[in-house]
């Protein structure tokens, strides 16, 4: 079998905190691509890029987030937005990868954004799929403040079953393997991390303010986000896919594939 890219394990530590991250990557001459998965997904969101002829000779690096797929972290209570773009800039040190395209879903486009602001001369561009850059971008993570349950357990719980009846694309889907790939004490620090930095970390300043291309992605069905067109106007590439919801990757695949290449290859 041709191993059209490698599976490794990164070890390593961030804040005294012991990491066995779990990745894909692989070389290549072209500039490279990093992937940040969002919460309830892995790092496998990315690896059909190696199916779209587009990123031919691209290096990339997708991996499981700290408490997602098969990384393993020695202490959950840790894990928060801020843990997470450290664990990113220990990913990067791994792959050598100096200057990069960012490319992050919701949970990862926040943790995305975060790094870019913190070193925005590595990156070559962005591409934000509905990562957080504002207080009404929480309509998942607000739920650890709007349904507050005791115990980790209960809350996962219910919100999976949320999750599973919510009126939008692939979200079955995406409730069927939130068990599977998330472990449920690392879901309130995560939440309210991504609560917290939404309303008071200032993130549309962060976004408007770097200084490299980025692009914001969306679902059709979240067209009426209030800040669509004021993004735009400030240069923000918008790229609307049809049919598709908060998961591009799961409802709407081949499009947000063309997107992203569209946007990567004008500025290679």
């Amino acid at each position: 079998m041709i191993k059209e890219f490698i599976r490794s394990q990164f070890q390593f530590n961030v804040d005294g905190t012991a990491l066995d991250v779990s990745a894909i990557h692989r070389d290549g001459d072209q500039a490279p691509i990093v992937f940040l998965h969002g919460f309830g997904s892995t790092k496998e969101d990315y690896a059909d890029i190696v199916r779209h002829a587009a990123f031919d000779g691209h290096p990339f690096v997708a991996y499981d987030a700290p408490g997602c797929g098969e990384t393993r972290c020695a202490d959950l209570s840790q894990i928060s937005i801020p843990f997470l773009v450290k664990t990113a800039r220990a990913v990067l040190e791994q792959v050598r990868f100096d200057r990069f395209h960012l490319i992050g879903h919701s949970m990862g486009g926040l943790t995305a954004l975060m790094l870019a602001h913190q070193q925005p001369d590595s990156v070559l561009g962005f591409v934000d799929i509905e990562g957080n850059i504002a207080p009404e971008d929480c309509f998942l993570s607000r739920q650890i403040v709007d349904y507050p349950r005791d115990g980790a357990e209960r809350f996962f719980d219910d919100f999976i079953e949320r999750t599973r009846h919510a009126p939008a694309y692939a979200s079955a889907l995406y409730a069927a393997s939130l068990r599977h790939k998330v472990r449920a004490a690392a879901v309130g620090g995560i939440f309210r991390s991504m609560v917290d930095l939404s309303d008071n970390g200032d993130l549309m300043s962060k976004f408007l303010g770097l200084p490299f291309p980025r692009m914001f992605m969306y679902g059709e069905q979240n067209a009426s986000l209030s800040y669509l067109s004021h993004i735009r106007e400030r240069g923000v590439v918008l790229a609307e896919i049809p049919d598709c919801g908060h998961f591009p990757m799961y409802s709407n695949p081949v499009l947000m594939w063309k997107a992203i290449a569209a946007f990567i290859g004008q500025r290679n």
